[in-house]
Protein backbone atom coordinates (compact mmCIF):
# COMPACT_ATOMS: atom_id res chain seq x y z
CA UNK A 1 0.00 0.00 0.00
CA UNK A 2 1.48 3.20 -1.27
CA UNK A 3 1.66 5.90 1.42
CA UNK A 4 1.99 9.58 0.97
CA UNK A 5 5.15 11.24 2.61
CA UNK A 6 6.64 7.95 3.31
CA UNK A 7 7.76 4.11 2.41
CA UNK A 8 8.33 1.07 4.37
CA UNK A 9 11.19 -1.23 3.97
CA UNK A 10 12.61 -4.15 5.11
CA UNK A 11 15.60 -3.82 7.75
CA UNK A 12 18.31 -6.16 7.28
CA UNK A 13 16.67 -7.75 10.61
CA UNK A 14 13.64 -8.24 8.92
CA UNK A 15 11.78 -5.57 10.40
CA UNK A 16 9.27 -3.32 8.80
CA UNK A 17 10.51 0.25 9.27
CA UNK A 18 8.60 3.29 7.68
CA UNK A 19 10.80 6.46 6.64
CA UNK A 20 10.71 9.62 4.97
CA UNK A 21 10.70 9.37 1.14
CA UNK A 22 13.75 9.20 -0.18
CA UNK A 23 14.90 12.11 -2.01
CA UNK A 24 14.67 12.89 -5.24
CA UNK A 25 17.93 12.31 -7.52
CA UNK A 26 19.81 15.64 -7.88
CA UNK A 27 19.21 18.05 -10.24
CA UNK A 28 19.67 21.62 -11.49
CA UNK A 29 17.26 24.04 -9.50
CA UNK A 30 16.54 27.77 -10.42
CA UNK A 31 15.84 30.02 -8.29
CA UNK A 32 14.37 33.75 -8.48
CA UNK A 33 14.38 36.31 -6.16
CA UNK A 34 13.63 40.06 -5.97
CA UNK A 35 16.28 41.42 -3.49
CA UNK A 36 16.46 45.56 -2.17
CA UNK A 37 19.31 46.98 -4.52
CA UNK A 38 21.45 48.17 -2.39
CA UNK A 39 24.71 47.65 -0.64
CA UNK A 40 25.78 44.88 0.76
CA UNK A 41 22.73 42.48 -0.05
CA UNK A 42 24.76 40.19 -2.82
CA UNK A 43 27.42 39.95 -0.08
CA UNK A 44 24.66 38.56 2.67
CA UNK A 45 23.04 36.15 0.37
CA UNK A 46 26.29 34.56 -1.32
CA UNK A 47 27.39 34.54 2.47
CA UNK A 48 24.28 33.12 3.40
CA UNK A 49 25.42 30.01 0.90
CA UNK A 50 28.81 30.04 1.69
CA UNK A 51 27.94 29.31 5.31
CA UNK A 52 25.20 26.37 4.84
CA UNK A 53 27.44 24.87 2.12
CA UNK A 54 25.19 25.27 -0.76
CA UNK A 55 27.60 25.37 -3.95
CA UNK A 56 25.96 27.99 -6.14
CA UNK A 57 26.69 27.34 -10.28
CA UNK A 58 25.62 30.59 -11.53
CA UNK A 59 24.24 33.92 -9.86
CA UNK A 60 23.38 36.88 -11.59
CA UNK A 61 22.38 39.67 -10.58
CA UNK A 62 20.47 42.90 -12.19
CA UNK A 63 18.65 46.00 -11.56
CA UNK A 64 14.57 45.71 -12.06
CA UNK A 65 12.27 47.82 -14.07
CA UNK A 66 12.31 49.35 -10.11
CA UNK A 67 15.60 50.73 -9.63
CA UNK A 68 15.18 50.03 -6.19
CA UNK A 69 14.80 46.27 -6.77
CA UNK A 70 17.34 43.97 -8.28
CA UNK A 71 16.54 40.06 -9.55
CA UNK A 72 18.84 37.62 -8.79
CA UNK A 73 18.61 34.13 -10.94
CA UNK A 74 20.67 31.68 -8.46
CA UNK A 75 20.88 27.90 -10.07
CA UNK A 76 22.25 25.26 -7.85
CA UNK A 77 22.66 21.77 -8.04
CA UNK A 78 21.22 19.60 -5.03
CA UNK A 79 17.97 17.22 -4.41
CA UNK A 80 14.55 18.94 -3.20
CA UNK A 81 16.16 18.96 0.28
CA UNK A 82 18.76 21.31 -0.47
CA UNK A 83 16.39 23.21 -2.74
CA UNK A 84 13.40 23.38 0.23
CA UNK A 85 16.20 24.98 2.52
CA UNK A 86 17.86 27.47 -0.01
CA UNK A 87 14.65 29.05 -0.10
CA UNK A 88 13.89 28.67 3.61
CA UNK A 89 16.81 30.48 4.37
CA UNK A 90 16.71 33.25 1.66
CA UNK A 91 13.22 34.12 2.78
CA UNK A 92 14.65 34.95 6.22
CA UNK A 93 16.76 37.54 4.92
CA UNK A 94 15.59 40.92 5.08
CA UNK A 95 17.09 41.96 2.05
CA UNK A 96 14.50 39.37 -0.17
CA UNK A 97 11.62 40.69 -0.96
CA UNK A 98 9.77 37.74 -2.57
CA UNK A 99 11.49 34.15 -3.55
CA UNK A 100 10.61 31.01 -5.76
CA UNK A 101 11.72 28.09 -8.08
CA UNK A 102 11.05 28.58 -11.34
CA UNK A 103 9.76 25.41 -12.65
CA UNK A 104 12.02 24.18 -15.71
CA UNK A 105 9.02 23.56 -17.30
CA UNK A 106 7.48 26.84 -17.89
CA UNK A 107 10.17 29.49 -17.72
CA UNK A 108 12.44 31.16 -20.24
CA UNK A 109 16.51 30.08 -19.70
CA UNK A 110 19.08 32.04 -21.45
CA UNK A 111 22.81 32.60 -21.01
CA UNK A 112 25.46 34.48 -23.03
CA UNK A 113 28.74 33.42 -23.55
CA UNK A 114 31.81 35.12 -25.50
CA UNK A 115 34.52 32.46 -26.80
CA UNK A 116 37.69 33.49 -28.88
CA UNK A 117 38.78 30.34 -30.70
CA UNK A 118 42.27 29.59 -32.74
CA UNK A 119 41.49 30.18 -36.16
CA UNK A 120 44.14 30.98 -39.03
CA UNK A 121 43.41 30.86 -42.88
CA UNK A 122 42.68 27.89 -43.27
CA UNK A 123 40.56 26.72 -39.88
CA UNK A 124 38.33 30.09 -40.18
CA UNK A 125 35.48 29.30 -42.24
CA UNK A 126 34.65 25.81 -40.62
CA UNK A 127 34.95 28.10 -37.09
CA UNK A 128 32.35 30.74 -38.78
CA UNK A 129 29.87 27.67 -40.22
CA UNK A 130 29.78 26.05 -36.40
CA UNK A 131 28.91 29.43 -35.27
CA UNK A 132 26.07 29.84 -37.90
CA UNK A 133 24.82 26.09 -37.11
CA UNK A 134 24.15 27.49 -33.57
CA UNK A 135 22.79 30.79 -34.33
CA UNK A 136 25.75 32.48 -33.22
CA UNK A 137 27.42 35.77 -34.41
CA UNK A 138 30.79 36.34 -34.92
CA UNK A 139 32.08 39.69 -33.32
CA UNK A 140 35.56 39.80 -33.27
CA UNK A 141 38.12 38.26 -35.66
CA UNK A 142 42.24 38.52 -35.81
CA UNK A 143 44.56 37.30 -38.15
CA UNK A 144 44.82 33.95 -35.76
CA UNK A 145 41.17 34.18 -34.02
CA UNK A 146 37.75 34.26 -33.94
CA UNK A 147 35.22 35.46 -31.34
CA UNK A 148 31.67 33.93 -31.22
CA UNK A 149 28.97 35.41 -29.06
CA UNK A 150 26.57 32.92 -28.51
CA UNK A 151 22.75 33.18 -26.41
CA UNK A 152 21.05 30.07 -25.54
CA UNK A 153 20.50 27.65 -22.87
CA UNK A 154 23.17 25.64 -21.68
CA UNK A 155 22.89 22.54 -23.53
CA UNK A 156 22.97 24.87 -26.89
CA UNK A 157 26.57 26.45 -25.38
CA UNK A 158 27.97 23.37 -24.07
CA UNK A 159 27.62 21.76 -27.89
CA UNK A 160 28.87 24.59 -28.94
CA UNK A 161 31.74 24.91 -27.02
CA UNK A 162 32.26 20.67 -27.92
CA UNK A 163 32.30 21.52 -31.70
CA UNK A 164 34.45 24.33 -31.05
CA UNK A 165 36.78 22.53 -28.61
CA UNK A 166 39.09 21.07 -31.78
CA UNK A 167 40.15 24.20 -32.87
CA UNK A 168 41.35 25.44 -29.71
CA UNK A 169 39.73 27.67 -27.32
CA UNK A 170 41.60 30.29 -26.27
CA UNK A 171 39.39 32.02 -23.76
CA UNK A 172 36.06 31.91 -22.30
CA UNK A 173 33.44 34.13 -20.64
CA UNK A 174 29.62 33.14 -19.21
CA UNK A 175 27.05 35.56 -17.90
CA UNK A 176 25.56 32.59 -15.74
CA UNK A 177 21.65 31.96 -16.33
CA UNK A 178 18.85 34.15 -16.58
CA UNK A 179 15.04 33.21 -16.57
CA UNK A 180 11.72 34.72 -16.15
CA UNK A 181 8.56 32.64 -16.33
CA UNK A 182 6.31 31.96 -19.57
CA UNK A 183 3.16 34.16 -20.05
CA UNK A 184 1.58 36.35 -17.38
CA UNK A 185 3.13 34.64 -14.36
CA UNK A 186 5.25 37.15 -12.17
CA UNK A 187 7.51 37.46 -9.68
CA UNK A 188 6.85 40.89 -7.76
CA UNK A 189 6.98 42.58 -4.90
CA UNK A 190 2.93 41.21 -4.01
CA UNK A 191 4.24 37.67 -3.56
CA UNK A 192 4.44 36.34 0.15
CA UNK A 193 7.95 35.48 0.55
Amino acid sequence: MKQTGTYVHDTPSGERKSNSLPPRPVGTHVVSALVENRAGTLSRISGLFARRGFNIDSLTVGETADPSISRMTIAVTGDNAILEQIIKQLRKLVDVIAVRELDPASCLRREIMLVKVNADEKTRPAVIQVAGIFRSRVIDVSPSTVTIEATGDMEKLNGLLMLLSPYGVMELARTGLVALERGTKVLSVHDIS
